[in-house]
């Protein structure tokens, strides 16, 4: 078998002197080598390394950048499907008025359902471009997973006094819409 530098020889794409010269070279830098006790520094595979190193932090950066998004996509697919199995229908007359950002909606419900929303129980969630009305414990399971998605929640305050209100005396009529 011969040798690489052999090779080149016979389909002439180096000549004697060269392939002399770099025989010598590689002599050299052996002896050099032995002498010194010290490893040399081969650049061709330091480069190697280092384009190897580069190559897998790339792998690693896009494999989380691809894992932030699949989990992004579960967690939306999660919160479609808890409005979806839980949305409450809105069939009534009396509006329930509610802020979406800097504008206010208005949403259609059934007196009763606009009770529950202003004490608590019930919730605003967007999906899609709709709004849905759900359970509160099925709004703060939403909002573990995307605040932004819940729109209008009271909190849920009981219907304590304050003692030093001075209006404490006197009563709000039921029928009284804001």
């Amino acid at each position: 078998m011969s040798s690489l530098q052999d090779q080149l020889l016979k389909a002439g794409l180096v000549d004697t002197k060269k392939a002399k010269q770099t025989k010598k070279e590689k002599a050299k830098q052996a002896k050099v080598q032995k002498r010194s006790k010290q490893p040399s520094v081969d650049e061709t595979k330091l480069a190697a390394q280092q384009a190897r190193q580069e190559k897998i932090e790339r792998d690693r950066k896009l494999n989380a950048e691809r894992n932030a998004a699949a989990q992004e996509k579960a967690i939306q697919a999660q919160i479609k499907q808890l409005i979806t199995l839980n949305r409450q229908a809105k069939q009534g007359d009396t509006a329930y008025n509610f802020t979406d950002g800097s504008t206010v909606k208005s949403l259609y419900a059934s007196a009763q359902q606009v009770e529950q929303l202003s004490r608590g129980l019930l919730a605003v969630v967007r999906l899609d471009e709709q709004y849905e009305l759900v359970p509160a414990i099925i709004a703060e399971k939403i909002a573990d997973r995307d605040a932004t998605v819940v729109v209008s929640q009271a909190s849920k305050s009981a219907d304590t006094l304050d003692e030093d209100d001075p209006y404490a005396d006197y009563v709000i009529p039921d029928d009284l819409m804001w």
